[in-house]
């Protein structure tokens, strides 16, 4: 009651209980840490992201096909709550709001996924115009209100057709699959969608479904996690091949077709943690860099220099799949546009002890994580079990890509934090943390920028509160509360930090 009493001090809050939630905080002043619009290159770009069964709902309806989340939410244990994604936010029938609130927040852009079983309910074959219908309605509606759509064609939501049909990603098959539904996506959208990028996070559809299998198609060695088919010491890795090769099929159809014509670019989604030696030694300086190539390196190096890491080839040898020749070139330098999502930060150490005899891809690290270094946590700890806040380790994901992979144009894709979904309506508004997240983490990004790397852009993780995968919607990402009861949208403080600092010719 006594925090409910503070919040309720203010004005902001007060009114967001008892009437427009909206008054008075547009009013206030926040510290932006001495950024502003004017503090980044003209052009640079500020936008939000979500994924499509993450907010879209309607999942079994109008003509859509199930996806391999649509079956896994259903066995009772995998999603907190055992909650779905079957009607979440709404956002099929609420985007115009959503557009809305994007453009009176001041944002420039959203990056939003395409549900490839909403377009294609079996993963190839007939149509779905229904789908279609929506995608153009979204599209067309961004375009009115200023939003530059960032398409991306497949955030972990295979069609199950083709995970029935032929074991999905394992099957070279989904590499012509996947870049024929691409093809209609550039065919039917491209000439108002500009920005288009292949996967989001390849690396968490090979680790997270084949070598632990904690998400679908929820695969892995016995040893590693509750499956009943797998193999984590070889899967991952073919799954991941297929992932690259499918990327750099559907870029080349792009190019060969409709690049010139369309005057876009396209690109890739990957996921980094950065990892910093617990100590000076040899060893974790090692153990750190092994776990930056099997993490990062294992997508972005072959699409540099055509090729795995070394630290992977020796490693993992004759189990790791190789690129002909043909391939190589076909998979080198197959972005426009890099997109970085980037949250935390950990320690890495050398375990000091043999490899174990049973293998999978994160036993091939051979390297132990730590959260904290003398007695010291590297960070603030969210509400998510992996997720500490660890500013400094944006400037060092940045720069790193940008001095050992040829500083390519980066969009820093996804970025922020969650807090508990249980919080009271007062407490989940006056979300400070969040806001000193995303103040602390910018002012390391525009440092980066400031020593050279070519970043061009910035998406917040995510607009609204929505389902949050394996924590259902026990985790709050968003910039905007959600009352999952009514689905009303309620910009939080961190919305309106971002509103101010987005403003033009802010002095």
């Amino acid at each position: 009651m006594k925090i409910l009493v503070i919040l309720l001090s203010l004005p902001f809050l007060s009114t967001a209980l008892h009437g427009n939630p909206n008054a008075n905080a547009q009013q206030q002043h926040f510290d932006t840490g001495g950024l502003s619009r004017d503090s980044f290159p003209d052009g640079f770009l500020f936008g939000t992201a979500a994924s499509a069964y993450q907010v879209e709902g309607m999942a079994s309806e109008d003509g859509r096909g199930p996806s391999i989340w649509d079956e896994f939410v259903k066995v009772p244990g995998h999603i907190a709550d055992n909650a779905t994604g079957e009607f979440s936010i709404d956002q099929y029938h609420r985007y115009k709001e959503d557009v809305d609130l994007m453009q009176t927040l001041n944002f420039d852009a959203y990056r939003f996924s395409i549900s490839w079983s909403r377009i294609f309910p079996n993963g190839t074959g007939e149509v779905n115009w229904k789908g279609v219908a929506y995608y153009n309605r979204l599209i067309d509606y961004m375009i009115e209100k200023g939003i530059i759509p960032y398409a991306n064609l497949y955030h972990y939501d295979l069609p199950l057709a083709l995970q029935e049909r032929y074991g999905g990603w394992l099957n070279r098959q989904v590499v012509q699959d996947f870049a024929d539904y691409a093809e209609f996506c550039f065919d039917t959208f491209g000439d108002r969608v500009k920005n288009w990028m292949t996967f989001n996070e390849p690396r968490v559809v090979a680790a997270l479904g084949f070598d632990n299998g904690v998400n679908p198609p929820n695969r892995c060695s016995k040893q590693f996690g509750n499956c009943t088919d797998g193999n984590s010491a070889t899967e991952p890795y073919i799954v991941a091949h297929n992932l690259i090769l499918s990327h750099a099929e559907a870029v080349k159809r792009y190019r060969e077709k409709y690049q010139a014509k369309q005057n876009g670019r396209i690109g890739i989604f990957l996921d980094f943690v950065w990892y910093e030696p617990l100590t000076r030694s040899i060893a974790d300086n090692y153990a750190a860099q092994r776990a930056r190539d099997f993490h990062v390196g294992w997508f972005l190096h072959p699409l540099v220099y055509g090729e795995y890491p070394r630290t992977m080839q020796r490693t993992v040898r004759e189990r790791l799949p190789k690129f002909n020749q043909s391939e190589v070139e076909s998979v080198k330098d197959s972005f426009d546009v890099l997109g970085i999502n980037h949250y935390t930060s950990y320690y890495v150490s050398d375990p000091r002890q043999p490899p174990p005899s049973v293998t999978g891809y994160q036993q091939d690290w051979n390297a132990k994580f730590a959260y904290e270094r003398n007695g010291v946590p590297i960070g603030r700890q969210a509400h998510s079990p992996w997720l500490y806040e660890v500013p400094w380790g944006m400037y060092k994901v940045v720069t790193y890509v940008k001095d050992r992979y040829r500083n390519p144009n980066i969009i820093l894709s996804e970025n922020g934090m969650d807090v508990p979904g249980n919080l009271t309506f007062p407490e989940s508004l006056y979300d400070v943390d969040r806001v000193n997240f995303y103040r602390s983490y910018l002012k390391e990004l525009k440092r980066a920028m400031d020593d050279g790397a070519n970043v061009t852009g910035y998406f917040a993780w995510s607009m609204l509160d929505n389902f949050e995968w394996l924590l259902g919607y026990t985790s709050r990402f968003g910039l905007v509360y959600v009352d999952y009861d009514d689905l009303k949208r309620y910009p939080k403080l961190s919305a309106y930090w971002f509103k101010q600092l987005l403003e033009r010719n802010n002095p």
